[in-house]
């Protein structure tokens, strides 16, 4: 029997044709409509036919409103008989697929192995035919137990199942697109797969979770697409997907269908070490990259490099110049090139720009085949307003909080995170555990983690709303951080969470069973300004601010800190390094060539933003890339030859890291020295680092640690000498100047800022100085030598 006239109720046929009908399998595809009929129902606007196929008969559907809906009422008896009568194909013995239907699903018609058993022939208005697959045929491709843990806030690989992922259902090819927009009354997927029309594949809202999920079939990799939300108060948005894996990086925003399952990963022998390694007793130098503007090609159009050409190019420099690890600024998907990246929209895609996801892997497998680890800025703290955008998400404050008070830092104009909602934190948890598994990213620099932590953070007085204790602390983002924190380490040991903390927050780096936020390092911006602020004083002036120099020591080991020259101190009219160095050329350079030396003496990890290698003038320009062919001149050549001989020294002696975190490490031989701008310290090896408290009975008395070190930890491969350093601050040179030393022997000197081959003047020294027995600096011997202008010495201990 054949009805002429929807069967649809008012409330559910006008929701639909005004797109706003919050579960459209409800009503589309095939549904019992009663004990003994069986409606077939399509919505396809602007066709002129639609005929229902099986293998077993077909039917072709009467139009019951203009507006596209075809709709067949069948007796169901009639179509049992006819599916029985069609079991068998005429054409050969092949059993056609039976239905698991039954007259309570409210979903689908399967076959028993999952396929649709029917297609749709469309007929359009010029008569042209194509068939497809009914995405209302489908049933629902996440678990209840997935939904259950998002809305947790506890599914750590929700990204497997939000976003657009390629699958095969039963035998047909599609993509499953999920989305999370609670507030929403309707949300469809909007493509170049169809034309962009949200009335072709509405989604339907699984229960109370807020997740709205299609199955689209014949949807394949490459297709572009959005997500057209309609908000609670009917406004229209087209979005991007929170959980897209691979966007458009200019104004057309659109992300794009990408399957990740068919890399293959080189890199074993990296991965299965990394669990075993303690980063807190391994040199770590890094190299802080902008991808964009590392090295661009002036001949076609002065693009950048691609992720392919960079694992060949970048790979190989950074191996060469010694550095243990690179840092890329973010390369999450962010449409503004001028935030550098920080104004991420597309967390789970790294940047188009470059390439597709695949190839940034091939880049971060080239790394570690090469011995090098890989470093992301990670930017949980804030996301920008653009319409496409999280902001507004589904028409309300949806991962940012409703409060003005709290949704908004002002510095930037970018929206905060709401880290009370369950499922935001969810969202950024697994978004940080998204690139240490399928990236294999080997660790995460938070980014202004001080803007989290404070409530009032760049705010005056009454634009803050206190916390429930009425004080200044973020305790939303202080458990986020904490659980964050925790989770990672879990799941991916020998991983780092670096943190950006500019303020005094306590225990920033120590495990959150014992207070602190449980990050392994933090970046020590103390260290950083009090440097910069010193080494940029004309050299004459330096006398009266030695405590710049020495007050980082007094909370060395409060955190595990890695000193930073970062881009943030080569931008925004700072100048570059070079340019922060005072007085004529030639002195600026030495400046910098003793300044690097003393930062790699320092305790601590290093960084060193990319261009500070080869003493660029120009300040950092994101859109330009480094003047390499600075090069060509000998005092750039000179410098970068300086910055891979302290990697080398750096990583050849264990003196200058197995013991960063420990007073042990450390002595200072004299820092009283204003008058000729003099300091000098001891870096010591752990065979040779003796506790101070153990000190007080008497270097006789003292033993050898007895402490088994273990594979990660061992210095049997290297040179386990104590390292004197001195530092000559001025461009005076100081002859014949006596220091105390700890034991009598010949000290080689291994280093000098000053030679001739890294562009300093060639000051004679000899290849080793003897000690004496002439008391000196509390030691019972010294040694007497010459300093050179602006210079930084290295010298062995015997």
């Amino acid at each position: 029997m054949i009805s002429k006239k929807s069967q649809l109720p008012d409330n559910d046929l006008y929701p639909l044709f005004e797109l706003r009908h919050s579960d459209p399998h409800r009503l589309l595809g095939i549904h019992p409509l009663s004990a003994s009929e069986v409606v077939l129902r399509v919505w396809h606007p602007g066709a002129q036919g639609v005929k229902w196929k099986a293998t077993w008969g077909e039917f072709q559907l009467p139009c019951v409103d203009e507006r596209g809906l075809f709709e067949l009422v069948i007796n169901r008896g009639q179509f049992r008989r006819m599916h029985i009568s069609g079991s068998v194909h005429k054409k050969s013995n092949e059993v056609a697929p039976k239905y698991a239907f039954s007259g309570t699903d409210p979903y689908s018609c399967p076959s028993e192995d999952g396929d649709p058993a029917y297609v749709l022939e469309i007929i359009d208005a010029n008569g042209n035919k194509k068939s497809l697959h009914d995405p209302y045929a489908f049933g629902p491709q996440i678990g209840d137990l997935d939904l259950y843990l998002h809305a947790e806030g506890r599914h750590w690989e929700i990204y497997q199942h939000l976003g657009a992922h390629p699958r095969t259902v039963g035998s047909v090819t599609g993509t499953c697109f999920a989305v999370w927009a609670p507030n929403a009354q309707r949300v469809s997927v909007v493509g170049d797969f169809n034309n962009w029309d949200g009335r072709f594949h509405m989604m339907r809202r699984l229960g109370s979770s807020g997740v709205w999920e299609i199955f689209i079939p014949e949807v394949r990799e490459g297709a572009h697409y959005k997500f057209e939300i309609r908000g609670p108060h009917g406004d229209l948005f087209l979005k991007t997907d929170p959980y897209g894996i691979f966007a458009q990086h200019d104004l057309r925003t659109a992300c794009m269908i990408y399957d990740l399952g068919r890399y293959q990963w080189s890199d074993q022998d990296w991965m299965a070490s990394r669990a075993s390694v303690d980063r807190y007793r391994r040199p770590m130098s890094i190299y802080e990259v902008h991808l964009g503007s590392w090295r661009r090609i002036p001949e076609e159009n002065n693009r950048p490099l691609s992720y392919l050409e960079l694992a060949d190019q970048l790979v190989d420099y950074v191996k060469e110049m010694g550095f243990t690890h690179v840092e890329f600024m973010p390369v999450m998907e962010h449409p503004f090139e001028g935030s550098w990246g920080y104004q991420v929209v597309n967390f789970f895609a790294p940047s188009s720009r470059f390439g597709k996801p695949d190839d940034f892997r091939h880049l971060v497998d080239r790394l570690h085949q090469a011995g090098i680890g890989v470093i992301l800025d990670w930017v949980p703290g804030h996301f920008p307003r653009d319409a496409h955008g999280l902001a507004q998400f589904d028409g309300t404050a949806l991962y940012e909080h409703d409060d003005p008070n709290r949704a908004e830092h002002r510095d930037w104009g970018t929206l905060i995170f709401n880290y009370g909602r369950n499922e935001v934190r969810n969202f950024l948890i697994a978004n940080a555990l998204y690139w240490f598994s399928e990236y294999h990213i080997d660790g995460l620099r938070v980014d202004a983690v001080a803007s989290m932590l404070y409530l009032d953070y760049s705010r005056k007085a009454g634009e803050w709303t206190p916390n429930i204790f009425g004080g200044r602390e973020n305790l939303e983002a202080v458990d986020f951080i904490k659980s964050c924190n925790e989770i990672c380490y879990a799941r991916h040991p020998g991983i780092m969470m670096i943190a950006e903390e500019s303020t005094a927050w306590p225990a920033v780096s120590k495990p959150t069973y014992d207070g602190g936020l449980g990050f392994g390092f933090k970046w020590n911006m103390g260290w950083m300004n009090d440097s910069l602020r010193y080494i940029s004083r004309s050299p004459i002036h330096r006398k009266y601010h030695q405590g710049d120099i020495t007050f980082s020591m007094l909370y060395a080991y409060h955190e595990h800190f890695i000193l930073v020259l970062s881009h943030d101190e080569v931008t925004h009219g700072k100048g570059s390094l070079i340019n922060k160095m005072p007085e004529d050329d030639w002195q600026k350079f030495a400046n910098l060539r003793f300044f690097f030396a003393w930062m790699w003496g320092h305790p601590g990890k290093k960084l060193l933003f990319q261009g500070g290698e080869i003493a660029q003038w120009r300040e950092w320009n994101h859109t330009q890339s480094l003047d390499w062919h600075l090069l060509q001149y000998a005092p750039h050549q000179g410098m970068q030859l300086l910055v891979k001989e302290l990697n080398r020294l750096y990583q050849q002696e264990p003196a200058f890291w197995q013991c960063d975190d420990e007073s042990a490490g450390f002595e200072w031989i004299d820092f009283n020295d204003n008058e000729n701008t003099v300091w000098s310290f001891l870096r010591k090896s752990p065979l040779t680092a003796i506790p101070q408290e153990m000190k007080l009975k008497g270097e006789d008395e003292v033993k050898k640690p007895s402490k088994k070190l273990d594979s990660s930890t061992s210095t049997s491969h290297f040179n386990c000498h104590d390292i004197l350093v001195v530092v000559n601050a001025t461009p005076v040179p100081r002859y014949n100047y006596r220091l105390g030393v700890p034991r009598d022997g010949k000290y080689e000197i291994i280093f000098n800022s000053d030679a001739g081959c890294f562009g300093g003047s060639g000051h004679y020294l000899p290849p080793a100085v003897d000690a004496d027995h002439q008391h000196s600096h509390r030691f019972w011997n010294s040694i007497v030598i010459d300093l050179p202008p602006l210079s930084t010495l290295y010298l062995k201990v015997p």
